[in-house]
This record gives structure tokens, sequence and C-alpha cells, in this order.
């Protein structure tokens, strides 16, 4: 028998894992230029190092929770936490773009290993009143990773170079992994004794088909990949597997099944499935295009751009405190719908507030109210979606909650990216009309074509867009020239920010969709310190 554990150093350890998954996802973004430069790489082949990282840990999330029930979360979470910091240290020596994507589609094998192993460690060792708080804490450093992401990685990428943002995780890794053997201990929360093997060759395919339709569809422009294979037809075929993989799930419930069907019987675990997937979608939808708007339109360096949305993080750091406090005294629901309603006004309010030549303080209101918002979602969605289930579920229901919420975000990718690239190929030609009657006649229609023709082609949305994309006849007056550009980055700004409005209606409506199921949750059962079913420890 093993002696027992503060639980809250094991949450300190699991914390710190996932805290280095999310600060990984952030901090690259801002340091893809530089490996574009680097390697000497097109940037639609180092967009896939952002891909792969992204297509392994969304397919392979419910299969790793599984076997954190099979094996013990500790284990799984060694595993995960010494493949991502080996991975790390291979992203960081890469002299190729093909070495770089292989090493940080095996990152997103170590995150999918980490992530669902925190959740059954805390209904394992945490009282039900107690756990309000402790999903707080992982809400506050989720929080730390959106504001830390950008603005470490500039200073990093800076000062050291882009390697270093994958050399930072080895120490932490290494030691991540001392402290897990040191302080958690080595606990089976289920019984089961079996992969189910053709449970998860059915899920895997399934999501790895809709997953990589879903990322690759906006550059295949949704048409062909290759040869006969398109991307609807990939997608479709994914659904088709996963529709199987349900099937062969509901014969096999007996049998240790990879997804229990037992989980989803629980009616507010299925309807914070639905949140969480909501939130996932509406996350990326807004920070997809504010982040171009930060760095494209207003011209902001990364760590401006970082610095300015810090607001939110920290609000919703300083208020997540109160409302756990507060979840246990009065429930969780009514915190779920009044942080949902909040963020879906701080949503409306960012989209009104944008402009062509606003700056980083007009936002700062919504910034603040939208961190508010989420303070009230993070503690309440997750104590809504566990409070209930039986511990020997929660390994199952991590991986479920996580690949949604993933999935979620996969989905607004491909959704606000298609919004934003049509609204803005008819933005570009309207504002290009409406600013040509500045231009002399002669002029006039080929810088309207000109914006026409970038717009069909795939205008690239760099920091300090000028519409220098336009190409300008020879011997034109040096007059001539200063005044198109200047035209052109009005075209250019003006476009986007008319453009970027509609795309972020895409996520209020779901997030409105998001308040409107949560009305539907039923109050959690009063749960007192009552004796629990204590987990079983590994035999030494």
């Amino acid at each position: 028998m093993q002696p027992r554990k503060n639980p809250w150093l094991v949450l300190m350890v699991f914390s710190l894992g996932l805290f280095m998954t999310l600060l990984d996802l952030t901090i690259v973004n801002i340091a893809i230029p530089s490996i574009v430069d680097d390697l000497k790489a097109p940037l639609d082949g180092i967009l896939w190092m952002l891909n792969a990282y992204s297509l392994v840990y969304a397919v392979l999330l419910i299969t790793s929770a599984r076997l954190g029930d099979m094996f013990g979360p500790r284990a799984l979470f060694v595993a995960g936490v010494g493949t991502f910091t080996v991975a790390s240290a291979l992203s960081g020596v890469a002299q190729d773009p093909t070495q770089l994507i292989l090493a940080r589609a095996a990152q997103g094998l170590g995150a999918a290993l980490i992530a669902p192993q925190g959740l059954p460690m805390i209904t394992s060792l945490f009282a039900p009143e107690k756990r309000a708080g402790v999903f707080a804490i992982f809400g506050i450093l989720a929080g730390l990773a959106v504001v830390l992401g950008p603005t470490l990685g500039g200073l990093i990428v800076a000062n050291w170079g882009w390697r270093w943002i994958f050399y930072v995780n080895i120490p932490i890794g290494v030691a991540l992994v001392v402290a897990a053997f040191a302080f958690v201990p080595d606990l089976r929360i289920g019984k089961s004794h079996r992969l189910d093997l053709v449970g998860v060759a059915l899920a895997s395919a399934g999501l790895l088909l809709v997953v990589f339709g879903l990322i690759e569809g906006q550059r295949f422009d949704w048409g062909t990949v290759t040869g006969f294979v398109t991307i609807p037809e990939i997608i479709v075929a994914g659904i088709v597997i996963l529709v199987a993989f349900i099937g062969y799930e509901r014969r096999v419930q007996a049998r240790e099944p990879l997804l229990p069907f037992e989980v989803f019987r629980d009616r507010n675990f299925t309807l914070m499935v639905f949140v969480l997937m909501a939130m996932g979608f509406a996350m990326l939808g807004v920070f997809l295009p504010l982040t171009i708007y930060f760095q494209s339109v207003l011209g902001f360096d990364a760590l401006t751009a970082g610095l300015t949305i810090a607001p939110m993080p920290l609000a919703m750091m300083f208020a997540s405190g109160v409302v756990a406090s507060q979840v246990q005294k009065i429930g969780p629901k009514p915190f779920l719908f009044a942080g949902l309603t909040l963020f879906t006004v701080a949503l409306g309010f960012i989209a009104w507030s944008v402009s062509a030549d606003g700056d980083r303080w007009a936002l700062l209101p919504g910034f603040i109210l939208m961190g508010i918002g989420m303070s009230g979602v993070w503690t309440p969605v997750y104590d809504l979606a566990t409070r209930d289930l039986k511990p020997e579920l929660a390994g199952t229901a991590s991986g479920v909650l996580n690949t949604m919420q993933e999935i979620g975000t996969v989905i607004a990718s491909a959704a606000i990216g298609a919004v934003l690239q049509n609204q803005l190929a008819a933005s570009l030609r309207s504002e290009a009309v409406t600013y040509s009657a500045q231009l002399p006649a002669s002029f006039r229609q080929p810088f309207v074509d000109g914006f026409s023709n970038a717009a069909k082609q795939g205008l690239e949305v760099g920091a300090g867009q000028n519409g220098a994309a336009l190409q300008l006849p020879p011997g034109i007056p040096q007059s001539v020239a200063d005044q198109l550009a200047q035209l052109g980055h009005a075209v250019f700004t003006h476009a986007f920010v008319d453009a970027m409005r509609p795309s972020m209606a895409l996520p209020i409506a779901i997030v409105v969709a998001a308040a409107l199921v949560s009305l539907a949750a039923r109050a959690p059962r009063r749960v007192r310190s009552e004796p629990r079913p204590e987990p079983v420890p590994a035999a030494s």
C-alpha cells in the first residue's frame, strides 16, 4: 500500500502538465514567420506544423483516456510528458519542414496522452464540494497560457530565435516527470484490462478523416485533393466510419468498450459536451479574426497584440476565485447561464467596436467583460459535467469532453476562415470602387481590378498590410504611387473590418445556443463529504 499523497500537490503536477501543452499551442503561432525564413519553406507547408499537432491531438484523446483507465492516469501522464519533451527537443533541432512536422505530430501525441488524465484524478482525490475551486485553477492556468503565449513567444523569438520556443519545454518536462513519480499516486481508477482495438481503429480513422477534411478544406477550396478524392468525400467517409463506430460500440457495451454509453445517460454531461464544443468554436472564432486585425489592420507587433488581449485572462483569473466560492452555495447552473450571456455580450461589443482606425483601448471593456464571462463558464461546466458521474467513467468523460472541444475549434477554423475569405473578397471590391474615386480617371479601373484579382488569388494578410500586392505600371509618377499605396492600405483595412463582423456573428450565435442549452441542465445532487469508494492502488 502506497503512502497517501497530498491531493493539492497532485493537482499542481497535472495542472503544470496541461499548462505546458496549452502554452505550446499559443506560443508557436508567433514563430511562424521566423520558421518560414529559416527553413526556406512555403507558408502552407509550415502551417502543417500546427495542423499535425491538432490532428494527432484530436484523434487520440478518447483512446488515451481509456488507456488511462486501464493503466492508471499517472502512467499515461508520465508517458505523455516524456513524449512531449522528446518531441520538443526534436522540433528544436529540425533542419527541414518534414522533420518539424513529424516532431510536432509527436508533440500532439504527447499532449493527447496528458490532457485526459487530470479529471479522473480530481474526481478520485477531491470531494464533490471541493471540485469547483479545482476547476477554477484549471481555468486560471488556461487564461495564463492565452496571455503568456504571444508575449513570451515574442520575447523568445526576438532574443534567442524560434528554436528556443521548443527547447524551453525540456527542463519543464524533466521536472514534471520527477514530480509525477514523487507526488502522484499510481491509482487504477477503472477496472478495464482490455483495449477495444476495433473501437480504437474505427474512432481514430473516422476522426482522422473528419478533422483532416475540416483543416485542409479551405486550402483545397473544398474541392479535389488528388485524383477523384475530394474534401467533401473525405469528410463524409469519416462521418460514415464514426457512425459505424457507434454501431459497433453499441454491440460491445457489455465487453469493456472504448466508449461506454453509460456516460451519456447523465443529462448534464451530454449537455455540457455541447457547451464545451461551442466554447471551443467561439474561442477560435473570436481570436482568429482578432489576431489578424491587430497585426494586419492596426499594425501591432506580436508582443503588443498579446498585451492588448491580456486584460481578458487577467479578468478571468480574478473572477474565477469568486465564482468558485459561490458555485457550491448557489449552484453551477445560474453561473453558467450568466457566464455564457456575458461572453455573448462581450463578443457583440467587440464586433461593434472594431474599426479600421481604432486603437487598443477601444476593445478594453469587451475583453474585461469576456474574461468575467469565461470565469462563469469553465468552473460550472465541469462541475455540471462531472458531479454525478461514477468515478470509473471519469477517464472516458475527460476524453469525450476534450475531443469535442477540440473538434469545435477545428470546425471554427474551417467555418470562420471560409466566411472571412468570402466576405473579404466581396468587401475588397466594394471598398476599392469607393476609394478609386479619389484617383485620376485612368487609374481607377486598374485599381479596382487589382484588388478583385488579389481577392480571387487569396490575399496574404500579413502584418502591416498596405496593398503593396497591387502591380503598379512602370513609369508611374511618384505622387500617384504614394496615393495608390495609401488608398490600397485603406481599402484593405476597411474591407477586413467589414468582413470581420459577419465572421464574429457565427461564434455569437453558437454561444447563444449554448446558453439556451445550459438552461436544460438539472441542478446536481447536493453531495457533502460522505465516504467515497477509494481508488485501487497499483500493486507494488
